[in-house]
């Protein structure tokens, strides 16, 4: 299989399905930025985090291709006649939502509680987890605004919502790990 094919060369993509649409179109957007989330979160994962949070982080990437293949599909072409799904893949469910619901109820339960915003910061391995919060906020604004234009299953909306809550409580878990300190944002008077 070539990785080039040329295809692209004016400026549009291929959707799964065939229909080609502008490289720039929201849903490339979106799932576009869902890829960037899943190597920043690939760099979280080769951070020194335990075997318990290499794995999660293991299993997020797979449901970030999910996520990816779900949004890539055109959505008239995503449904067999018989309503089942073109893809051969899992779809994200409520269930996903609730094991990241679970995994951020077990590492808050060992933090301190917040009494102010946190500055990113302090060691490397967390502002790599800032970063992928970040970079997850975006994709779940672009996964909005495509769901706005094209619906597809909300549990991937809910899923990047929890997911992005999920990245802040691991930075914050790392930094206790890591014996950093969490700067409160104080806001200064001039």
């Amino acid at each position: 299989m070539k990785i080039y094919t040329k295809t692209g060369d004016e400026g549009t993509t291929s959707l799964l399905g065939g229909t080609r649409v502008p490289k720039n179109h929201v849903r490339i957007e979106t799932y576009g930025t869902v890829d960037e989330l899943n190597a920043q979160i690939g760099l979280v994962r080769d951070q020194k985090v335990d075997k318990i949070t290499k794995a999660h982080l293991l299993e997020i990437q797979h449901k970030l291709f999910t996520i990816g293949a779900e949004l890539a599909t055109d959505p008239e072409k995503a449904k067999l006649k018989n309503g089942k799904s073109r893809l051969n893949i899992p779809t994200i469910s409520e269930n996903d939502v609730t094991a990241l619901e679970q995994e951020i109820d077990r590492m808050n339960a060992d933090l301190s509680e917040m009494t102010h915003f946190i500055l990113p910061g302090g060691h490397q391995s967390v502002s790599f987890c800032h970063i992928a919060r970040c970079v997850c906020r975006r994709a779940e604004r672009l996964a909005t605004a495509l769901y706005k234009e094209s619906h597809f299953d909300i549990a991937i909306l809910k899923y990047l919502n929890r997911l992005s809550d999920y990245l802040f409580v691991l930075a914050r878990m790392l930094s206790k790990q890591l014996g950093t300190e969490e700067i409160k944002w104080i806001p200064k008077r001039s």
